[in-house]
């Protein structure tokens, strides 16, 4: 399914250098531009939601995540993958504020207008190896998204053996962190925190994941779980 991308002046977010740096400073975390407009992901995400979410909730743990590695002199030349598998070494600052940053650039990627479908390939052939179909892995996914108790994400994550794994992590945790109960390489992920939905869905979780399905960009999700599995990641 191919779409063609609409954006409003207004909305537009200016792409900047991924590596950019913060006060001049060489050694920081930037976001990346969403692609996409604020308004690209409606009805399902709202403008203002989305408006809020990157620009306040998501700019803050960038911007928390280079003060903490600012003040405890962290070399983050490993990337933040390395860092967060590593993040029992750090102090708790980086576990949080990593893990916020690091958990909605993913989650931005996973999304696009429109959606687009997952197509006959290897990944759809072992998610339906791992759940019998793709309905019922929408069904354990939004399960473990619905029952993530407070604050958190699910995951589609894929083991270091190749096993695909549905599962949820608590506040800004993920399958990467050393400290989390669940690990993997997460190739999917979906934001439970309330500011995420709470604008259009208000206590309604459900209805949000349900309706976020249709905007999941599995053409980003599939090269990410080949990237892994080939060992270009």
């Amino acid at each position: 399914m191919i779409k063609t991308l609409s954006v409003s002046a207004a909305g537009l977010i200016i792409a900047t250098p991924v590596k950019a740096f913060s006060g001049g400073e060489p050694n920081q975390f930037a976001q990346t531009p969403l692609g996409y407009s604020y308004a690209s992901l409606e009805p399902v995400i709202d403008r203002m939601t989305m408006e809020i979410h990157y620009s306040k909730h998501a700019a803050g743990y960038c911007a928390n995540l280079n003060k903490a590695v600012l003040e405890n002199k962290i070399d983050i030349s490993k990337g933040i993958e390395y860092i967060l598998s590593n993040v029992s070494s750090y102090p708790s600052s980086v576990r949080n504020q990593g893990g916020g940053h690091y958990n909605h650039e993913l989650f931005w990627k996973c999304m696009k207008q429109g959606g687009a479908l997952l197509q006959e390939n290897k990944l759809k052939e072992k998610i339906i190896q791992f759940f019998g179909s793709i309905e019922n892995f929408q069904k354990v996914f939004s399960d473990a998204a619905l029952s993530r108790f407070g604050s958190g994400w699910a995951w589609l994550l894929v083991t270091s053996d190749g096993k695909l794994i549905i599962d949820s992590t608590p506040n800004q945790d993920n399958p990467l962190m050393d400290v989390s109960a669940v690990k993997g390489y997460p190739l999917l992920g979906l934001d439970v925190w309330e500011h995420a939905y709470y604008l259009n869905y208000q206590n309604r979780r459900a209805e949000y994941i349900k309706q976020w399905w249709g905007i999941v960009d599995w053409n980003f999700v599939s090269r990410r779980y080949n990237d892994y599995t080939s060992g270009r990641r």
